[in-house]
């Protein structure tokens, strides 16, 4: 049973796989049950499935945020069934019907980004630069699933002592028998940033054209560099490896032109990587922006009305999902937003302003543009942070960042409002209050029943 976590659903993946090739005897399975891949379009299938399954959880962390509203008379009782308890930080003892975050997707494309690596040597009828490239994708996929992992499943690096703080279960090798203990935070953290210079060595594809950009390429190591050097606090790191973002790829979408795309769309000039997106039941549950939320958005801000509509005069309804187009994992704004922030925390104001003058001037109009730089000229360093803040929230709003920068920042105290009957009063018993430790989720409870050595740690 320990093993049953960890062990790879060979027959799910064979069959899935066999869909996304012409091949139909490319995979095989050993007796110890391995899976089998020889050429080098048999092992960009297997990455392709691991692309196309990969995990859905940052965005459902959108459950956990003050972005939005749960409103029984907009949200069907199949859906408040799945996501209620989600949405009111209920992790202890949650319904049986809670949809949960994913544990197995993770580990099950690290196993593949394993094996890729190991066997890399052994690839056939591919070139030397088509398996540099996967080489350096599987140390992404791999790197990339261990930093969700303990975002989700560990205190915020900057809110423990992370050499002595539990993180999670990490994978190094391609061994379905693996019943691994947790590493320390420290750990994960030092492994993901090792794993992403090792990938630096291999990628060679600067830019995937459009309909393949699911795909890690050149720049989006640095794009997870300067997120997890962000994450930890290592403000210096994380300011380089955002201007180095921003040189290869700084372009951004003028929202001040009526026909410009949305930013986080696989289709804008903006997008890196264009991997996580909503899954269909889950948009229609996160389709309930805050009032208070979209309060942030000052007059002549574009994104108000570009991000948001008001189908009432009293709701609003998001436009940034609800398609496969919305596609997005790292695009060019958050290296502005990184770079502003490391900037102001470093102490140079001037510095973080003009990091963040490029993307207003595609968000606001003229004037609200004019007011916004005349604003954060006159602010504290302790207040411009707090607006660089607050433009994170805003211009990334509805892309899975929020809950993770509300844990490793100030970790407020949220409250979610919920008139269960509908009635308009409510009770103190449909008030939940987020307190700073249920900014960390439990492992879920299959993982730890199927290998209780995952609650110790190294």
């Amino acid at each position: 049973m320990k093993r049953k976590i960890f062990i790879l659903s060979i027959l799910s993946l064979t069959l899935s796989l066999l869909t996304l090739s012409s091949c139909n005897d490319f995979l095989d399975i050993t007796p110890t049950g391995k899976v089998i891949a020889k050429t080098g379009e048999e092992y960009r299938a297997l990455l392709t499935y691991e692309y196309k399954y990969f995990a859905k959880d940052r965005y459902m962390t959108t459950l956990r945020t003050d972005e939005l509203l749960l409103d029984p008379k907009r949200t069907s009782a199949t859906d408040l069934d799945a996501y209620l308890d989600l949405w009111r930080w209920k992790d202890d003892n949650p319904s049986p019907t809670t949809s949960y975050f994913t544990w197995r997707n993770y580990y099950h494309a690290i196993y593949i980004a394993n094996y890729l690596i190991e066997h890399q040597d052994e690839i056939t009828d591919a070139t030397t630069a088509e398996v540099e490239q996967m080489v350096g994708e599987a140390y992404m996929m791999r790197a990339y699933s261990h930093f969700l992992l303990v975002n989700l499943y560990a205190e915020p690096y900057t809110h423990c002592q992370p050499a002595t703080t539990r993180g999670v279960p990490m994978l190094l090798e391609a061994d379905v028998n693996a019943v691994p203990a947790s590493s320390s935070v420290e750990a994960i953290y030092q492994q993901v940033i090792t794993d992403v210079n090792e990938a630096v060595k291999h990628l060679n594809v600067t830019a995937w054209e459009k309909g393949k950009n699911y795909r890690f390429n050149v720049v989006s190591a640095q794009a997870l560099s300067a997120r997890a050097n962000l994450y930890m606090g290592r403000w210096t790191e994380a300011l380089a490896a955002a201007r180095t973002v921003i040189d290869a790829h700084g372009e951004l979408e003028d929202l001040n032109n009526s026909t410009a795309t949305l930013p986080n769309s696989y289709a804008s000039v903006e997008s890196i990587v264009a991997l996580e997106k909503y899954s269909s039941n889950l948009f229609t549950v996160i389709d309930r922006p805050s009032p208070d939320f979209v309060a942030l958005y000052r007059t002549g801000d574009q994104r108000r009305s570009k991000y948001f509509k008001r189908p009432t005069s009293t709701t609003y309804s998001l436009q940034k999902g609800g398609d496969d187009a919305f596609a997005c994992s790292f695009r060019s704004a958050e290296a502005y937003l990184t770079a502003a922030e490391c900037a102001v925390r470093l102490g140079d104001n001037a510095a973080a302003i003009d990091y963040l003058k490029p993307l207003l001037a595609k968000r606001l109009n003229a004037d609200a543009y004019t007011q916004a730089i005349t604003l954060m000229e006159g602010l504290s360093q302790e207040e411009l942070l707090a607006e660089v803040l607050d433009e994170r929230a805003r211009e990334l709003a509805f892309e899975g960042h929020r809950w993770y920068d509300l844990r490793r920042t100030t970790q407020p105290a949220l409250v979610h409002t919920y008139d269960a009957n509908s009635d308009g009063v409510i009770d103190e018993s449909e008030t939940f209050t987020l307190t700073p430790e249920r900014y960390t989720m439990r492992f879920p409870t299959e993982a730890v029943e199927a290998n209780p050595e995952i609650e110790r740690w190294n």
